[in-house]
């Protein structure tokens, strides 16, 4: 796939996209289910921020952590899904080299900042749960706006904004071609025709950052549950519960992202088109699965979209 370099520098004008390799023909149909995601993850996103923001019974921190998920959820579908739709549909396969940069930087920090939010929530359910008495006083808003800028935004972004320098240090043959739907850091790199070794240590580690959330998440679920299971019958259905939301979420988000993973670094056996699959399904699913979870599963959510229906 890679070319020889010419002496200087080479950072092409364009990108091209190919979308899912092997299946070019089926591009239309496969586009159907994906505009569909893409709808519903607008509307379910779009109705969390609406309900969390006039009704006032739901003006807690949880909800807050919730709408801010919403947010990255609607940014991480709407930088990955339009641009899918008109490759599959109208063949636009073109990219700008500054596009496909910016595209990758949104897509990498913004699954960084689900990551921290899922974080985030997991910490507020450990002090609601844990520490009931003292949550007032724990979950300050100084506090919340602290774990919100440095937790939530600063950390992926300052984590995230290195990979535009190290692309750009790059030197890139003829070959412009990313056997992707979208632009993603490795996807890039292979492009280059020069050592990419410090591309892919620092890629690994900046997911360790992940898998460091992931291992805080267990540990504050861990004492969770050590904690709800003291609890009386009654009060310890509630928590489980509460937490069950939470719970779905994590796993629709780490699971895809875990096994595509995974494949991408020990599955050379597995065709094209699986990899590209797994990889679209952690971008695809939690904007989707996150407002129907806690829809379902929140009742004073699921109360006031009923009621927006006169359902309820």
């Amino acid at each position: 796939m890679m070319s020889g370099c010419n002496s200087s520098n080479i950072l092409p004008s364009t990108f091209v996209l190919m979308g899912i390799p092997g299946l070019e023909d089926l591009h239309c149909w496969i586009a159907i289910p994906f505009c569909i995601v893409y709808f519903i993850a607008l509307l379910g996103n779009c109705t969390i921020l609406f309900v969390v923001n006039v009704e006032e019974t739901l003006h807690f921190p949880m909800y807050y952590f919730l709408c801010i998920l919403s947010l990255v959820d609607l940014v991480l579908s709407s930088s990955t899904l339009p641009k899918m739709l008109i490759i599959f549909w109208l063949n636009a396969r073109d990219i700008d080299f500054t596009a496909c940069l910016l595209q990758m930087f949104l897509i990498h920090s913004f699954t960084g900042m689900e990551s921290g939010v899922l974080l985030v929530m997991s910490f507020d359910r450990y002090v609601a749960i844990c520490n009931p008495l003292r949550y007032e006083s724990i979950l300050t808003a100084p506090l919340i706006a602290k774990l919100v800028t440095f937790v939530i935004v600063i950390r992926p972004l300052v984590l995230v904004t290195p990979f535009v320098f190290l692309i750009r240090r790059l030197q890139f043959g003829e070959s412009n071609v990313i056997y992707h739907t979208y632009c993603e850091h490795m996807g890039i790199v292979k492009l280059a025709c020069v050592d990419i070794q410090v591309n892919i240590a620092y890629g690994l580690f900046v997911a360790s950052f992940m898998v460091g959330d992931l291992i805080l998440i267990g540990v504050s679920y861990s004492k969770i549950l050590m904690a709800v299971v003291r609890l009386p019958r009654g009060v310890r259905l509630k928590a489980f519960s509460t937490c069950s939301s939470h719970i779905c979420v994590i796993l629709v988000f780490c699971t895809p992202a875990f096994f595509s993973f995974l494949t991408h670094r020990f599955g050379h056996g597995i065709a094209p088109h699986v990899h590209i699959f797994l990889a679209n399904l952690y971008i695809l699913l939690p904007p989707m699965l996150n407002p129907i979870i806690y829809g379902v599963r929140t009742k004073q959510i699921r109360e006031r979209v009923l009621k927006m229906f006169n359902l309820y």
